[in-house]
């Protein structure tokens, strides 16, 4: 895998710095599949990248939920 150039503080231990790049990143790409939603015709195209932008909110909402310490398991 080839590493990009290094964010600020990605030398960090802090996980909340490290989640945050991701969420972001997630986010970046969830965009990114919705943009494509309205591009492309084919159905079964179409499903793929709407199940795409969903599970990845699923996932930055997870992310937030660490962020803001919301959840029990993240406190």
């Amino acid at each position: 895998m080839q590493r990009t150039k290094e964010q600020p503080g990605e030398a960090t231990a802090d996980p909340r710095v490290h989640a945050q790049r991701i969420r972001e990143m997630l986010r970046d790409t969830m965009v990114h599949a919705r943009q494509d939603e309205a591009r492309v015709t084919d159905p079964k195209a179409l499903a793929l990248f709407e199940t795409t932008a969903e599970v990845l909110q699923g996932l930055i909402t997870a992310y937030e939920h660490f962020e803001q310490k919301s959840e029990p398991v993240w406190r």
